[in-house]
């Protein structure tokens, strides 16, 4: 996303997600000012964390976290529902800047930061990540029915 990002991770020790979040915008920002030639803050104001406290609630999530890049074809996909379905599928396929396309099984490098396994399985053999997306992509077609 152009003005923001997601980012879903396990804390393992307590206070790790602060620290991890505080040495991830700082070396960003750090990174980003040099490379631009640029000073000052680069964001707005401080990271907004969520604790996924049911089940439900982190499966929801994920459908949020992998399929918020529509928004850049599609902005009312949410309050609308999909009009080209094929085409939000296409560019989602495109999109390389989310877990996205590992999850789908394509290979790619960036896969390396990522541990599929840590997810919990939610996606067995008979619901695998692309019927669980493929239910995201038409809920309100099923919800204007």
């Amino acid at each position: 996303m152009p003005n923001h990002f997601h980012i879903l991770i396990k804390e393992i020790v307590e206070g790790g997600i602060s620290m991890f979040m505080g040495k991830l915008l700082t070396g960003y920002s750090s990174y980003f000012n040099k490379r631009n030639k640029r000073t000052g803050s680069l964001f707005q104001g401080p990271y907004q964390a969520q604790h996924a406290d049911r089940d439900e609630y982190l499966k929801y999530l994920f459908a949020y976290i992998h399929l918020n890049p529509i928004k850049l074809i599609e902005p009312k996909w949410k309050e609308e529902g999909i009009q080209n379905k094929v085409a939000a599928r296409q560019f989602l396929n495109r999109y390389w800047y989310t877990s996205y396309a590992d999850y789908m099984r394509m290979m790619r490098e960036e896969k390396g930061i990522l541990s599929l396994k840590e997810f919990p399985g939610y996606f067995s053999k008979h619901d695998t990540f692309s019927d669980f997306i493929e239910d995201w992509l038409t809920y309100k077609d099923f919800q204007n029915t």
